[in-house]
């Protein structure tokens, strides 16, 4: 590109604003942004010392530096994908952004038995659903959302990556099945997250009663009574032995704790 800004000046004068915001992570989200704008990929930025901002580029740039400054939203959605695991998904507002902790449940997926049949339950995205099946195809995948905006982002992404993954509307489980994996509503009411989380993800995805815990309950339970032999729950910090209490209860006598890659204890597997 002749002429317009050095990339490099570009990205100091994002890094001044993020940092001025308190985002977390000021150069990756500016490059992330820049990459985006410029329509290439972030390596470049490094390896193309010629390369600059202008245009139409130089004005997208702004905008998405300044939503993310000022009104804090979250890079994937600003981008409309994130990465999970070996895919890439769409994502906006209308779903939870897939985290790394996440990726927990598909390992405990990968181990199932052939054909094992698996149900997704708060799928969002697609996220857990699509990516075991990416990786496990002889298994036999379903997913559901109690939203069905978040259906209708989770079938999107089925289609663009052609997996035959099935997803329906629904609150919990709807029929048998040999094992749930799930990343259910866990916060606590009242608990205060940041504004990205907060103004900008969906709440039905977030909150679940006072001690955060109402939908793993009624989960738990009901795994329970259709004789589903292994439930895997992520949960927030603090909340695996609450979250193992609840699965002992209802019948599961085999129990692990999985710690995420900050050695905080994230997932209850749990098998009858």
């Amino acid at each position: 590109m002749i002429g317009g800004t050095p990339v490099r000046d570009a990205l100091d004068s994002a890094l001044v604003a993020l940092n001025a915001a308190g985002v977390d992570s000021p150069r990756l989200d500016a490059e992330l942004l820049l990459a985006h704008a410029l329509g290439v990929d972030r390596a470049r930025l490094i390896i193309d010392r010629d390369l600059s901002l202008a245009g139409r580029a130089a004005r997208e740039f702004q905008t998405l530096v300044r939503r993310r400054a000022i009104d804090r939203e979250p890079v994937a959605y600003l981008l409309g994908t994130k990465g999970f695991r070996h895919i890439v998904l769409d994502v906006d507002s209308r779903v939870l952004i897939p985290r790394p902790e996440t990726e927990l449940l598909v390992e405990v997926g990968l181990g199932l038995p052939a054909a094992a049949s698996v149900l997704d339950v708060g799928t969002g995205s697609g996220a857990i659903a699509l990516a075991l099946k990416s990786e496990r195809p002889d298994l036999r995948v379903r997913a559901n959302d109690i939203s069905q905006e978040a259906v209708d982002v989770a079938h999107g992404n089925a289609r663009r990556l052609g997996l035959d993954v099935s997803f329906s509307v629904a609150d919990l489980l709807d029929e048998p099945c040999d094992a749930v994996l799930s990343n259910p509503p866990y916060v606590a009411s009242g608990d205060a997250l940041p504004r990205d989380v907060a103004e900008h993800e969906p709440a039905t995805a977030l909150f679940a009663g006072p001690d955060g815990l109402d939908v793993i309950r009624r989960l738990v339970a009901r795994a329970a009574e259709l004789g589903v032999g292994l439930v895997a729950l992520e949960h927030g910090m603090g909340q695996a032995e609450q979250v193992a209490r609840i699965a002992t209860e209802n019948g599961y006598g085999d129990v692990e704790h999985l710690d995420d890659l900050a050695g905080i204890e994230r997932v209850v597997v749990a098998k009858r």
